[in-house]
């Protein structure tokens, strides 16, 4: 399945709604992991811009946006600016699948 990396950012005045937002945006998220959907994610350092970077798998880039359009992050009106993009990756791309096969295989 290919692998898309998602990128978040947000706007300093927007931080008191997504903290209020984020216990449903991680639910949210963590339903990905579990499904194998998300592979890794986190929010960028402390003296980086608001944003993050999230890597799913899917079947296409329309599929990992119709997605993302179910974050609670996004519903909110909470991301400012989001791309999607198709990432090839070339060292640990058998890593990356084994390890979202094994969690998958795990809440069977």
């Amino acid at each position: 399945m290919p692998t898309f990396a998602v990128t978040y950012a947000y706007s300093d005045s927007s931080s008191a709604a997504r903290d209020a937002a984020r216990p449903r945006h991680v639910e949210f998220l963590k339903t990905q992991f579990e499904s194998g959907r998300l592979i890794k994610s986190g929010p960028f350092g402390p003296e980086e811009a608001p944003g993050a970077l999230l890597i799913f798998a899917g079947d296409s880039k329309a599929d990992v946006e119709a997605l993302m359009n179910q974050d609670p992050f996004h519903q909110a009106g909470l991301i400012d600016e989001r791309t999607v993009r198709l990432w090839n990756i070339f060292f640990g791309a058998e890593q990356t699948a084994d390890q979202a096969a094994e969690r998958t295989a795990g809440q069977n």
